[in-house]
């Protein structure tokens, strides 16, 4: 699968109407070509299963470069898998160079789905990932959290893990009186999903941290938590 075979696949369904009401939805000055996010996942999940992971970052770098909304929703989803073996480096430092372009939600959460099985399947990441919260460009202190989420998900933590959700609820801390609405949206969804499986903690970051933080997003960290 080649650069232009791809971009070739991703134009054959092209839909115009669509792609102007993308456009005027997403802001972004680019290039929309109309295509639904299932039809960008079902090309890039043939892609990824077709290619070595050396001709997958290879791809995955030409599909950033397009600028197109659809190359590059795609080039993150070229990494979505548990597992990379042998070493999932490669692909790692693919996704983290895209990180200081991050422009869109839309386009950042693509390439953070890739990036949160890669902080999964090697937590000490977190280490690279605590230094980008300080960072002057507001996406990537967005990524920084949202790259951290799969530490939300268990029910029954690892002391790893719970160790992991302190040090990423010191991130949410530093973060909780940002002044960006995108960064607030951050933190109330790492603080809203971690309620979920770990109340506790969620309930202790709000009662130390929840005044510092916008109403809204307060309330949104807050809604699973009962009254």
């Amino acid at each position: 699968m080649t650069l232009d075979e791809a971009l070739a696949a991703l134009r054959a369904q092209a839909d115009p109407d669509r792609a102007a009401g993308m456009r005027a939805y997403h802001k972004a000055d680019r290039v929309y070509l109309g295509l639904s996010n299932t039809a960008v996942t079902d090309l890039a999940t043939e892609w990824r299963r077709a290619l070595g992971l050396p001709e997958r970052v290879a791809l995955a770098r030409g599909l950033w470069e397009t600028d197109i909304f659809e190359a590059r929703i795609a080039a993150g989803k070229l990494f979505v898998q548990a597992r990379i073996r042998p070493d999932d480096g490669p692909a790692w430092d693919c996704l983290t160079g895209f990180v200081p372009d991050f422009d869109s939600w839309a386009i950042a959460d693509a390439v953070a789905q890739a990036g949160q099985k890669r902080v999964a399947a090697r937590p000490a990441r977190l280490d690279e990932i605590e230094g980008r919260t300080t960072s002057d460009h507001m996406w990537t202190r967005r990524a920084a959290l949202v790259f951290a989420l799969p530490f939300t998900k268990s029910r029954h933590p690892r002391p790893d893990e719970e160790a992991a959700r302190d040090r990423v609820l010191g991130w949410c801390a530093s973060l909780a009186d940002d002044p960006d609405r995108f960064v607030q949206k951050a933190v109330a969804w790492w603080v809203r999903d971690l309620s979920r499986k770990d109340e506790a903690r969620a309930r202790a970051f709000l009662e130390a941290h929840g005044a510092r933080m916008k109403p809204w997003a307060r309330k949104e960290a807050a809604r699973h938590l009962p009254a």
